[in-house]
């Protein structure tokens, strides 16, 4: 369990982009506080990837909770000589008391699908852009990363690895939590077992074993020092000859009560050493020790792993899910949809936006596998299931947040919902996401606004 609230720290209001507090000021001039609405969503999927899977959105609320200026962030606005003092008393009252909908955390989703939407008054629509789009990007991006591991590991136990590659602190406590969420079983990042609730896993470094001058004793300091996890780190010098070693220190281990539990491989051809140390371990009576693969695995070389019939029960998973390295980043934006009441459309060449409020409808078929989507209008409806829903009014929360266990159970019946071919590595067909006529005579309505008609 969390050893206490399971949420982020609160940023400093600064954490934000310098446009967002000179637009503040000119919306704070002119008057400009109608109700605005605001959507998140990927213009479009790599051709790597066949889905995304929405995350974050826990943390998104956290901050919107959380968000005001202190006044030593307002006295050092004030140094700065950008900002008039009325629009500076103005920040240090602001606080988010709009309105948020949103899909559920672990819910698939397409190119031009929001994941979210944000009503509130203009100022603090614009406000909380850069920090929502920080935080949704991160762990949407590795928990589709991760829920690709998860489909071809067929069973397998997958450990995240990945906070000494991940771009700063922050960004590898919550590819934990991404990760976990996505299927995962267990992070090796402490403070996401203390923070999140996140299983924890790990074993030894090389290191320990250098340290030692007798590989052999360093095995058996590992297991009498923590003899209720003994996963021992065999590849240092000699991979097969370290299995052997395993295999004649067990016996002395026994009759001190400790079981080894498994051997961890980091480097070589993981296939053929893990084959070999297979055959030692069960020619030594040790068929119940597991075998445990690390070092530069993604997805890619676990499904050859799998498909060859490699004897490795689980995973640690590092750099390529820390980075999401086949696919760093999604085209993903945050875009003015509505305001005063009139539809809003960005009309740029390759990032034209569908406006007004939206929602998408999911269809199944009778064994509950997705059909296709349809992106209409929230005044217009479809066949399917509602996906985007009510989940904070007036700044607070409409009620209290799923655990991350059941984020995760939610996660994985949706990844179970969608077709085969979009759970696979190889190239498929685009998922079928309908733009109803509602949104095309929004759209030109929205023009026709705009002078563009």
């Amino acid at each position: 369990m969390p050893f206490a609230q399971p949420h982020l720290a609160a940023p400093s209001a600064l954490l934000t982009d310098l446009y967002q507090l000179t637009m503040l000021q000119g919306y704070f001039d002119h008057d400009l506080q109608d109700t605005a609405v605001f959507e998140f969503f990927a213009r479009k999927l790599p051709g790597c990837r066949h889905f995304y899977l929405a995350a974050g959105l826990e943390q998104v609320l956290d901050y919107l909770e959380q968000l005001r200026f202190t006044p030593a962030e307002l006295d050092w606005l004030s140094r700065q000589g950008l900002f008039k003092p009325a629009f500076l008393d103005y920040l240090g009252r602001l606080r988010f008391d709009g309105e948020v909908h949103a899909m559920a955390e672990g819910t698939p989703f397409f190119a031009d699908e929001p994941i979210l939407r944000i009503t509130a008054p203009l100022p603090q629509a614009q406000l909380i852009e850069s920090r929502l789009i920080n935080l949704l990007h991160l762990q949407t991006l590795i928990a589709s990363k991760a829920a690709r591991i998860v489909q071809v590991a067929a069973g397998k136990r997958l450990v995240d690895f990945g906070l000494r590659r991940a771009h700063g602190a922050e960004a590898g406590l919550l590819a934990a939590r991404a990760s976990y969420l996505a299927g995962f079983d267990a992070t090796a990042t402490v403070l996401a077992g203390a923070q999140f609730g996140v299983p924890l896993a790990g074993t030894m470094a090389h290191s320990f074993v250098q340290a030692h001058l007798d590989e052999a004793q360093a095995f058996a300091h590992f297991a009498h020092s923590l003899p209720a996890a003994v996963v021992l780190l065999i590849d240092t010098y000699d991979t097969e000859a370290a299995a052997q070693k395993v295999v004649e220190l067990a016996p002395q281990l026994a009759q001190a009560g400790i079981d080894i539990q498994g051997v961890r491989i980091d480097s070589g051809d993981l296939g053929v050493h893990a084959r070999l140390v297979r055959a030692i371990l069960d020619r030594g009576g040790l068929s119940q020790v597991s075998l445990f693969a690390s070092g530069n695995v993604d997805e890619y070389l676990i499904q050859r792993l799998v498909e060859e019939g490699a004897p490795i029960d689980g995973y640690g998973v590092g750099t390529h899910l820390a980075t999401s390295s086949d696919a760093p980043a999604l085209d993903c934006a945050y875009k003015l949809q509505e305001y005063a009441g009139t539809p809003r459309r960005k009309r740029s060449e390759g990032k034209a936006t569908w406006p007004g409020r939206k929602q998408v409808y999911r269809r199944y078929d009778a064994d509950g596998l997705c059909l296709g989507d349809t992106l209409t209008s929230v005044d217009d409806s479809a066949e399917g299931q509602a996906l985007i829903q009510p989940v904070m009014r007036q700044g607070r929360r409409l009620q209290p947040s799923p655990t991350l266990p059941q984020v995760r159970e939610h996660t994985r019946q949706q990844l179970a919902s969608l077709p085969p071919a979009l759970r696979a590595l190889q190239p498929a067909d685009a998922y079928p996401v309908c733009i109803a006529p509602a949104l095309h005579t929004l759209a030109a309505a929205a023009d026709g606004l705009s002078g563009l008609g």
